[in-house]
C-alpha cells in the first residue's frame, strides 16, 4: 500500500492497518494531517536519525533530511542510522534507505549539505515545520531566524551527557534567543565535555517527535514559550517558562 491508498482509506473514515495503533491517540483526521504534512529535519545524527525513524513510523508523508556529514565510528554509540557497514556513507542518503524499509507511504528527500546562510531559506521553503537536530548554537539561531522568515514552527532540542532540553518555537517567539543569550566561542555546547550516551538523544528525539505530531495535528499543548529540561542522572524533569 502506498500513500495514495492510505489517504483514500482515511478519506473514507477508515484507518490503514499500519496506523491502527495511532488511532486512539490522533484518530483518522490526525493521521490524514500527518500524511499530508511536509517536515524538514536539519541534522541526521543522534537526534535527527531517531526523529526520522519516529516520524516515518507515525506516517508523516514527506521528510526532507538535511546533513552534509558521513558516518564515523564515534557515531555508533548513539546514532540510529549508523552501522558498522555504512561508515563513510552520507547520513542523509542512509536516512532515505532506512525509511524505505519502514514505511512506503513516506517520501524522503536527502540533501547532502550543511545548513548555512546561503541555503537556509531554500531548505525550509515549502515545509510545514522544521526540526532542529543540530549541534551548533549559531546554526540553531540561523535556523530559528529562517523559520520565522518562512513562517513555520521549529521544534528544538539539545543534549549533553544525561541532560537535554526541548522547546517548540513559533514565528515571533523569542525561543532560542532566550536559551542561548551568550553563545561565545565556536558555538559548540557543553556536550563537547559531557559527551552523548545512547539514551539521551533517544529521549530528546522522542519528545521532539511528540511535539511535531501535536503541532501538525493541532492536538495538546506544545512546549511553546517554555522549555522541557531533563536530567536523567538524577531523574529530574522540569518545565521552565520563558516569561
Amino acid at each position: 500500500m502506498g500513500k495514495a491508498q492510505s489517504l483514500a482509506l482515511l478519506t473514507s473514515g477508515q484507518m490503514p492497518e499500519r496506523y491502527l495503533r495511532n488511532a486512539g491517540t490522533i484518530g483518522v483526521s490526525g493521521q490524514a494531517k500527518l500524511l499530508n504534512a511536509r517536515v524538514v529535519i536539519i541534522g541526521a545524527g543522534g537526534l535527527g536519525g531517531m526523529i526520522v525513524e519516529l516520524l516515518a513510523r507515525m506516517g508523516v508523508g514527506f521528510l526532507r533530511v538535511v546533513d552534509g556529514d558521513t558516518f564515523a565510528p564515534h557515531n555508533l554509540n548513539r546514532q540510529l542510522l549508523a552501522k558498522e557497514n555504512n561508515l563513510g556513507r552520507e547520513k542523509a542518503a542512509e536516512a532515505v534507505k532506512r525509511v524505505g524499509k519502514i514505511n512506503s507511504d513516506v517520501e524522503v528527500e536527502a540533501v547532502n549539505e550543511m545548513l548555512g546562510a546561503d541555503n537556509a531559506e531554500e531548505l525550509l521553503t515549502g515545509m510545514d515545520l522544521v526540526v532542529d537536530a543540530l549541534d551548533n548554537i549559531y546554526d540553531r539561531l540561523l535556523l530559528q531566524e529562517t523559520a520565522a522568515k518562512i513562517g513555520i514552527p521549529l521544534v528544538h532540542a539539545a543534549i549533553a551527557g544525561f541532560t537535554g532540553q526541548v522547546s517548540t518555537i513559533f514565528p515571533g517567539d523569542p525561543g532560542l534567543k532566550v536559551l542561548f543569550r551568550n553563545p561565545g566561542g565556536d558555538g559548540k555546547g557543553i556536550e563537547v565535555q559531557l559527551g552523548n550516551p545512547a539514551g539521551t538523544p533517544a529521549i530528546a528525539a522522542a519528545f521532539q517527535a511528540q511535539e511535531v505530531v501535536k503541532v501538525l495535528t493541532g492536538m495538546g499543548e506544545p512546549l511553546r514559550n517554555k522549555v522541557l529540561y531533563f536530567d536523567t542522572e538524577y531523574n529530574n524533569f522540569h518545565i521552565i517558562n520563558f516569561s
